[in-house]
């Protein structure tokens, strides 16, 4: 699915935001909200890398020393976004991790900082939105 040439335009727009060879770990298990944030990513040059589950966050992180940032799902299979958080700030206490959420309860906020997230962003995400929370960890 591809998004329409309007908001590709809306995005091509944000030439603020040059990440070239930064890495940043999406973790999402639904396909289109990952295919929308990387449509999304795509402009800025950064290097984007999939997790379908908490677990595979994890994992990546494990493995992957050059990953500048992470978006995390909170709800997602096999390892849920606050667990996946607490274990890789176990490893990388210093790597940024962005919840994101469809539930935007100021509770929700509160749970994802607890385990670890340097932010929170609320779904459906606002590209301007996304792309100023990250540049925030890049600057």
């Amino acid at each position: 699915m591809k998004l329409t040439e309007a908001v590709k335009k809306e995005v091509l727009l944000n030439e603020d935001y040059q990440w070239n060879n930064k890495v940043i770990l999406v973790a999402e298990d639904i396909e289109l909200n990952f295919m929308y944030i990387n449509e999304i990513l795509e402009s800025t040059g950064a290097i984007i890398i999939h997790a379908e589950n908490g677990k595979k966050a994890v994992d990546i992180c494990n493995s992957n020393t050059k990953i500048d940032l992470v978006l995390m799902d909170i709800l997602m299979p096999v390892l849920n976004g606050y667990d996946a958080t607490r274990q890789i700030k176990t490893i990388r206490d210093n790597l940024p991790i962005i919840a994101q959420t469809a539930y935007a309860l100021t509770e929700d906020r509160g749970k994802a900082i607890a385990a670890g997230c340097d932010d929170f962003i609320a779904k459906p995400i606002g590209k301007n939105e996304l792309l100023r929370k990250i540049d925030r960890f890049f600057k």
